[in-house]
């Protein structure tokens, strides 16, 4: 007889491999360039100072259905891990109301859905500022960064200040307590579970908007800006300390951003 400890395992392993395996194909997008002409690899520098390199020549034609679907996958690879724990968590909580395990799928799919819509909405954001940032030359048509140090200083400044902010600090609160997110906010149905992750994906977005916006300065597709970007929304979120490095690193942007007028 299965046991109803091997049966939630079981659901549990299920959809965190679902995760996995999401993440793993929205990074691969990435490294290929996801549509973008080139791979990202290609359009990956390490500097501290993105608007002092040496133009490309050139532009990248692409459409703007494809800039947005580049910005989506970018934030499916960067932010559904930070939302793995709230996830995995529903899809316990729904084992232990529903008892039917299609339901704990069907209903952990909505919440995902949900979620990723919500930053489907920042990337069409992202994909028009992106449209108005290259024509007027303020950051690169071929590699996507910064080339007005300006641009660079305004934006890590913003982001800075932006890390100690009360709408900050509110967001990422909800986004660090998925046990009271879920009791906050918990609707039944699909519906419900729809509109949970598109609630818990606003809040996300809220939090982390601004440190999505230095991709502006160092690269849209410069995968260690990415990287670098991903594990500050992962200890942010979910590591004791994650409020006080959010801050330290504000410090350091708005650091960062005054050095940036210098040199």
């Amino acid at each position: 007889m299965i046991s109803v400890t091997s049966v939630l395992q079981r659901e549990q392993t299920i959809i965190a491999a679902g995760l996995v395996g999401l993440v793993i194909v929205a990074w691969s997008f990435l490294w290929d360039g996801a549509g973008m002409g080139m791979s990202a690899l290609d359009m990956t520098t390490l500097t501290l100072f993105p608007h002092m390199q040496v133009e490309v020549p050139g532009s990248m034609p692409v459409s703007w259905p494809v800039v947005i679907s580049m910005w989506w996958i970018m934030m499916i690879a960067m932010m559904t891990p930070s939302a793995a724990p709230l996830i995995l968590l529903y899809g316990l909580v729904l084992r232990n109301h529903t008892g039917n395990g299609k339901d704990v799928f069907a209903l952990t799919f909505m919440l995902l859905a949900g979620y990723l819509f919500s930053w489907l909405a920042f990337a069409v954001v992202a994909a028009g500022c992106q449209e108005a940032l290259q024509p007027a030359g303020l950051i690169s048509e071929m590699m996507l960064w910064s080339r007005s140090r300006v641009l660079s200083a305004s934006v890590l400044a913003l982001a800075g200040l932006y890390q100690f902010s009360p709408l900050k600090h509110a967001c990422l609160a909800k986004c660090r307590s998925p046990v009271r997110f879920l009791t906050d906010y918990w609707r039944p149905g699909r519906l419900g579970s729809l509109t949970l992750g598109l609630r818990h994906g606003a809040y996300c977005v809220g939090c982390c908007w601004m440190l999505m916006a230095l991709l502006f300065v160092g690269g849209v597709m410069n995968l260690i800006w990415i990287a670098a970007l991903t594990i500050v929304v992962l200890i942010e979120k979910l590591l004791p300390a994650g409020t006080n490095v959010g801050k330290f690193s504000g410090g350091l942007l708005l650091c960062w951003a005054v050095a940036t007028l210098l040199v």
